[in-house]
C-alpha cells in the first residue's frame, strides 16, 4: 500500500479503524491528526463514533486557523497543535487509551522495551507527561515540553499516550509496539519477574543484522503450486495479525515448495498489507531479486534443510507465551489434552538461537519437538503444513494465557503422567 498518496483524512480513518477495532480505544476516546504539505492540519472530530467514522467527518484547520468541516474538531486539538509548534519536524500524532497502557498511566509509570530485542529501537525513548484538564491550554504545553526534547512517544499521567512521528503509518507502528510491550509485561509479571536484555544482548542483533546478504536470482515464473501458496500464506498472515498474534512490525511466515526452495515474509513491511508479491522465494541458498526476506531467514533455511517432514515455520512474538519467554517461568503443555498433543515439551531455548549458530537451533525441532520458546525473543512452531504451524501458534498462545489466568484461581492441576502416557499412545506421539 503506498500509504503516503492517500488523502490525509483517508489515512486517518484507515488508521483509527484499526486503532478502534482491535480494541486500542473507545468510541469517544482518542484522536489522530496530520499535518500536510501545505501546513494544514487534519484531526479527527469531537463527540462522533470512533468504530464509524467516514472521511467527510474528519476536520481540517487551515494554517490560518480556519476550521473546514461538518463537525468541531477534536477537543485535544490544542496538545496537537502544540506538538507541531514545538516539533515541526512530526506530520503526525495519535494519541489513544489502549487498556494496557491507560493501566501503566495510572501507576506512572512507561513499559520496559528491553525485554525483546527490537522494540527498543522501534519505540525509542518514552517521556512521561505531568496531568493537567483533558483539552486544556495546560496539558498541551505539559506534553509539548516533553516532545521539545527530542521525545517521540509520551506516556500520560492517568490518561493515556501521545506518539508522533514522520508519517501516521511511523507513528501507528510505534503505538502499536508500545502498547505490544505493555501487554507483554503485564502477562510476564502475573507469572514471574521480568528478565531485560542486557548492551551485550541487543549488540547480538545489531551485529546479526549486518550479516552479508544472500545472493540473488531472478525467477523465470511462478508455478501455479507456489501462487496458491503464496495466496494462503497471505490469508494467514493477516489472521494472525488480526488475533494479534502478530505486529505490524513483527512476525515471521515461511512455507516450503518443491525443491530445494520456500517463502518466506518480506522484512520491514506492515503484516496487515502483505500481498502475494511481496512475498520472497528463496531458492538454493539465494533470494527473489529486488526483495529482503525476513532475517530469520537462514534459521528457517537451516529447519527446511535438516527435517524433510516440515513444510512450514512461523516466528511470533504473541503476549501471553512470550510471558514465559521474558521471565524463568516454565510453560507446562500438560493442561489440556490439545495442547500436549500439539505442543508436546516445549524447551526453552537461549536468547541468540535466533541470530547464531542457526544449524545447531534448527537441529532441536525433530518430530517430537515441534515447537520451542527463545528467550526474550520469539516463539518458533513448525508442522508438516502451514494449517499446522499456524494451529500450533495458536495453541501455545491461548494455551499461556488460560496458566496465566488459572493463577488467580488457585494451583494449576497438570495431566498426570499416566494420563501423558494414554495421551501418547492413543495418539501416536
Amino acid at each position: 500500500m503506498q500509504f503516503e498518496l492517500l488523502h490525509p483524512a483517508d489515512q486517518i480513518i484507515l488508521m483509527m479503524e484499526r486503532i478502534y477495532t482491535y480494541g486500542m480505544t473507545t468510541t469517544s476516546g482518542g484522536n489522530i491528526s496530520i499535518v500536510d504539505d501545505q501546513g494544514d492540519l487534519w484531526i479527527t472530530p469531537s463527540a462522533i463514533d470512533k468504530g464509524a467514522l467516514t472521511r467527510s467527518d474528519i476536520v481540517c484547520v487551515t494554517s490560518s486557523g480556519e476550521v473546514i468541516g461538518n463537525h468541531k474538531p477534536s477537543s485535544e486539538l490544542p496538545f496537537h497543535q502544540s506538538i507541531y509548534r514545538a516539533r515541526p519536524d512530526l506530520k503526525a500524532v495519535i494519541h489513544a487509551h489502549p487498556p494496557a497502557l491507560v493501566t501503566f498511566s495510572i501507576v506512572r509509570a512507561a513499559p520496559d522495551t528491553r525485554l525483546l530485542p527490537n522494540e527498543r529501537q522501534i519505540c525509542g525513548e518514552i517521556g512521561m507527561a505531568a496531568y493537567a484538564l483533558p483539552g486544556s491550554e495546560e496539558l498541551g504545553r505539559n506534553i509539548a515540553e516533553v516532545f521539545a526534547k527530542g521525545i517521540n512517544t509520551v506516556m500520560l499521567e492517568n490518561h493515556g499516550v501521545v506518539v508522533g512521528g514522520a508519517d501516521l503509518f511511523t507513528a501507528f507502528q510505534v503505538f502499536e509496539t508500545l502498547d505490544f510491550c505493555a501487554r507483554l509485561e503485564i502477562q510476564a509479571k502475573r507469572v514471574g519477574q521480568p528478565l531485560l536484555l542486557d548492551e551485550e544482548s541487543l549488540n547480538t542483533v545489531r551485529l546479526a543484522q549486518q550479516k552479508p546478504k544472500l545472493p540473488s536470482f531472478t525467477p523465470e515464473g511462478f508455478p501455479t503450486p507456489e501462487r496458491e501458496a503464496r495466496r494462503e500464506m497471505c490469508r494467514f498472515i493477516r489472521r494472525a495479525y488480526d488475533q494479534r498474534l502478530f505486529t505490524s512490525t513483527q512476525g515471521t511466515f515461511s512455507q516450503r515448495l518443491e525443491g530445494n526452495s520456500f517463502l518466506i515474509t518480506p522484512y520491514g513491511m506492515d503484516r496487515k498489507y502483505v500481498e502475494p508479491g511481496h512475498l520472497v522465494r528463496v531458492e538454493n541458498g539465494a533470494i527473489e531479486a529486488g526483495k529482503t526476506p525476513s532475517r530469520s531467514v537462514l534459521l528457517h533455511q537451516a529447519i527446511y534443510e535438516q527435517h524433510p517432514h516440515i513444510h512450514s515455520v512461523i516466528i511470533a512474538h504473541p503476549p501471553s507465551i512470550m510471558a514465559f519467554a521474558v521471565t524463568e517461568s516454565t510453560f507446562d503443555s500438560r493442561t489440556i489434552p490439545e495442547s500436549y498433543i500439539l505442543l508436546r515439551g516445549t524447551p526453552k531455548l537461549p536468547f541468540r538461537s535466533v541470530y547464531e549458530k542457526e544449524q545447531e537451533t534448527a537441529s532441536r525441532f525433530v518430530k517430537d519437538t515441534p515447537i520451542a520458546i527463545v528467550e526474550n525473543n520469539c516463539i518458533v512452531t513448525t508442522g508438516k503444513s502451514l494449517l499446522e504451524a499456524f494451529d500450533r501458534l495458536e495453541v501455545a498462545e491461548y494455551s499461556a494465557a488460560a496458566l496465566i489466568d488459572a493463577k488467580s484461581l488457585g494451583s494449576i492441576v497438570t495431566i498426570d503422567a499416566a494420563k501423558i502416557r494414554d495421551l501418547e499412545q492413543a495418539f501416536g506421539l
